[in-house]
């Protein structure tokens, strides 16, 4: 019986939406090029659950190239609506388009010289006759049993804002990296925004010996900078090859007394690389290739004089995965 009436609610929620789908006119192009034309913000307003939702959809578009931000009726009609500018659209959300708080803010916001959007599901109402451009968010039924909690009229709504919101990121060539950059503390930011140079270690952390040092000193350097591995260079201090523990593992299985020989004899030449310049990401993409812990950075594709060392666990420890 339960799982059965949650399959319903799901079920007449999925019909409202496919109806929007339907629905979707000329209207919401007119939205669309109203906000797009506007040199304001969309300013978002709804009470109780239409209020709740009004948040989500601001949010959303907020993080996707459309300055927005939500204004609660109740706290605009008593001074927050001197937070709507001339040139904003106002995007005012009531299921019954006959909302108190929301119709007595509706004459302010036309003085003010803000365009509104109205979001109802009542064509008739108040909210509706108002709006410069009214989107139908009507629903034929509601979940609940009852007909008196918002469930299906919320996820129409919600799906509407969504719709817009995606729309206006189209239209406005909204890119990934404009959403990392809106987000750097999320995963996708730090895919998008963290470099190569912010996660290396270099100066006395970068782990190097010379050519012709014995393996001993190599070790040292393996063993105190505590990156698995030293570069070798030449008298000129440029790369010519790695030792990594993993070579002195192999070294001491075959029998090889390495201790006093120079590194260079050890180690493995032409090193995989990577920029200062390159994503961090790209970095990670790189050793999951070859299947190696650690990379040697360099400020130019030409250069052959390191300037940093970038480790797995650093970029897995940033949340770069």
């Amino acid at each position: 019986m339960i799982i059965e009436e949650a399959k319903k609610v799901i079920r007449i929620e999925a019909e409202a939406l496919s109806q929007l789908a339907d629905s979707i006119d000329g209207e919401f192009e007119s939205a669309i090029s109203l906000i797009l034309r506007s040199k304001g913000r969309v300013v978002v307003t709804g009470m109780g659950k239409s209020g709740l939702i009004g948040q989500k959809i601001a949010s959303t578009m907020a993080s996707t190239g459309t300055p927005a931000f939500f204004l609660h009726p109740a706290e605009a009609i008593h001074g927050d609506l001197g937070m709507i500018i001339k040139g904003d659209v106002v995007i005012a959300i009531s299921n019954s388009g006959e909302t108190d708080e929301v119709i007595r803010i509706l004459p302010i916001v036309e003085r003010i010289g803000a365009s509104l959007i109205a979001m109802t599901g009542n064509p008739n109402s108040t909210l509706a006759k108002c709006g410069d451009v009214f989107l139908n968010v009507a629903v034929s039924e509601e979940a609940c049993p009852l007909g008196l909690a918002p469930t299906a009229s919320t996820t129409a709504t919600l799906a509407m804002g969504d719709a817009l919101a995606v729309a206006l990121l189209i239209q406005r060539g909204f890119r990934a990296e404009d959403f990392a950059l809106f987000h750097p503390g999320g995963s996708l930011g730090k895919k998008l925004l963290l470099k190569v140079k912010d996660m290396m270690h270099s100066g006395e952390n970068l782990p190097l010996v010379k050519g012709e040092l014995p393996m001993r000193e190599a070790i040292f350097e393996i063993t105190s900078k505590k990156m698995g591995c030293t570069g070798v260079v030449d008298g000129n201090g440029a790369l010519i090859g790695v030792v990594t523990d993993g070579d002195l593992r192999r070294a001491l299985e075959r029998g090889v007394d390495f201790m006093e020989r120079p590194a260079a004899d050890l180690m493995t030449v032409s090193p995989k690389r990577i920029l200062a310049e390159d994503l961090a990401a790209k970095a990670l993409q790189r050793m999951e290739e070859y299947s190696i812990t650690s990379l040697f950075v360099f400020e130019s594709a030409d250069s052959a004089l390191p300037v940093g060392i970038v480790h797995l666990h650093d970029l897995l420890k940033a949340g770069i995965a």
